[in-house]
């Protein structure tokens, strides 16, 4: 249920903010290492995905750019590859983005349905809120 809080995230986002030319919208959620040269490539990333950090159902989870390691993803196959490793290999290759953050909500329920649940889709947009913010202090939305 849950583990599409990052897509319904980054399409809410995308309708509030559309206007903004700057900014690229993708759904990396099953990229994997695909990402690796979009984030490469890029100054600032904001991420947006649900975050499992043992916190309450809906709680909304921050993290800066060097934080973002301790926090476990929630993938859908042992198989995937997961934002931290990609990364990883991106900082080990020199070329981690200077500015990167991401905003999540712990789920709580993970399963292949479409719909968030109650305390996760409510949690919506207060993380619309604060990644317009985020984009705000970095000067990429006035």
């Amino acid at each position: 249920m849950d583990e599409g809080f990052g897509i319904h995230a980054l399409y809410a986002l995308k309708n509030q903010i559309s206007s903004h030319a700057d900014l690229e919208f993708i759904d990396g959620g099953v990229l994997g290492l695909n990402l690796l040269p979009m984030i490469e490539e890029c100054s600032h990333l904001l991420i947006l995905d649900a975050i499992n950090a043992g916190r309450s159902p809906g709680d909304i989870i921050e993290l800066e750019k060097d934080l973002i390691h301790l926090y476990t993803r929630i993938n859908l196959s042992e198989h995937q590859l997961g934002i931290q490793e990609v990364l990883a290999l991106a900082s080990f290759r020199q070329h981690l983005p200077e500015h990167i953050y991401m905003i999540g909500v712990q789920p709580a329920e993970i399963d292949s349905q479409v719909e968030l649940s109650p305390s996760v889709a409510s949690a919506l947009p207060s993380v619309i809120e604060r990644s317009c913010q985020v984009l705000q202090d970095w000067g990429i939305l006035s």
